[in-house]
């Protein structure tokens, strides 16, 4: 009996609270996450690869410029994806993967593939950090379908802890950091430095910062003064709105120590070490007069 078709799920539905915006539109070697791992992914399914989304993200330009399948639930996490994409294709198997593994490289895709188990549930990486099954990027086979229905009917959410009780193939990882996610702005920061330009290459420090960044920059009551304009479009190495406000202090006279500001990222206040993308608008809110 042949393997069923395997299909790409892409899961990019999550908020990203941690990171304090968007983790498919941060960019990594001058391209947006999402893009990076759609295109790591695309070529290497038989069948489609699809963008999983959250009801809210139905019309999201970055996530609908690729198929999308939309949650059938709101509530159970990473597992919603997989069970709405069990439902819209029930017959195929899915090779499921996290937005946010900057360090997965085409290595660990293709030794998953060649090493799949059809006859069991699904194939998975073992977790080098408790060996413990890595849900987010395994194949999962139709098999599966019923059984993970089950446990949702149970009240249950995580697939790791899915994994860990069904007949699972686990794998040992060819690259050791393939599966390590970033979450938070200083981990993006640190994985910025080390991301290759074009497939696995890592790069060096110096490489990373000469990646550059369109952003506009609207300045408010005493720092209009002190920049003598209000707003200002302008390319910058800058990573985040504290490294681009030292930046402006240096170029425009800015005098307002950051303690002192509040800062918003495309009209949302935001935190000062978030990742800046291509495009942001980036506004500094110096504390207002009165009483």
């Amino acid at each position: 009996m042949s393997a069923a078709v395997l299909n790409g799920l892409l899961l990019a539905g999550g908020r990203s609270t941690r990171m304090k915006r968007d983790k498919a539109g941060i960019e990594y070697a001058g391209r947006p996450q999402l893009q990076r791992a759609m295109e790591l992914l695309a070529p290497l399914v038989g069948g489609r690869a699809f963008v999983s989304v959250s009801a809210a993200q139905r019309n999201d330009p970055q996530r609908t410029a690729y198929p999308t399948i939309a949650d059938l639930r709101p509530d159970l996490g990473p597992l919603a994806g997989i069970q709405a994409a069990q439902h819209a294709r029930p017959d195929d198997a899915w090779l499921v993967l996290a937005c946010d593994l900057p360090f997965l490289g085409r290595r660990t895709l293709e030794q998953l593939i060649a090493q799949r188990a059809p006859g069991q549930l699904a194939t998975a990486y073992r977790s080098r950090f408790d060996g413990k099954p890595e849900p987010l990027c395994a194949i999962y086979e139709p098999s599966s379908r019923a059984l993970i229905e089950d446990w949702i009917a149970q009240g249950e959410s995580c697939p790791r802890k899915w994994m860990s009780r069904n007949d699972v193939a686990l794998l040992d990882l060819p690259e050791a950091r393939a599966l390590d996610n970033v979450n938070t702005t200083q981990e993006y920061l640190e994985a910025s430095v080390t991301i290759g330009g074009a497939g696995d290459t890592p790069r060096s420090a110096d490489s990373c910062a000469r990646q550059r960044r369109r952003v506009t920059v609207r300045y408010f009551a005493l720092l209009r003064e002190q920049a003598g304009r209000g707003a200002e479009a302008l390319q910058t190495e800058a990573r985040t709105p504290q490294e681009l406000y030292a930046q402006l202090q240096r170029e425009r006279g800015l005098q307002l120590a950051p303690e002192y500001l509040r800062v918003a990222v495309n009209d949302e206040f935001g935190d000062w070490q978030q990742p800046l993308a291509d495009g942001d608008t980036v506004a500094f809110l110096p504390p207002v007069a009165g009483g």
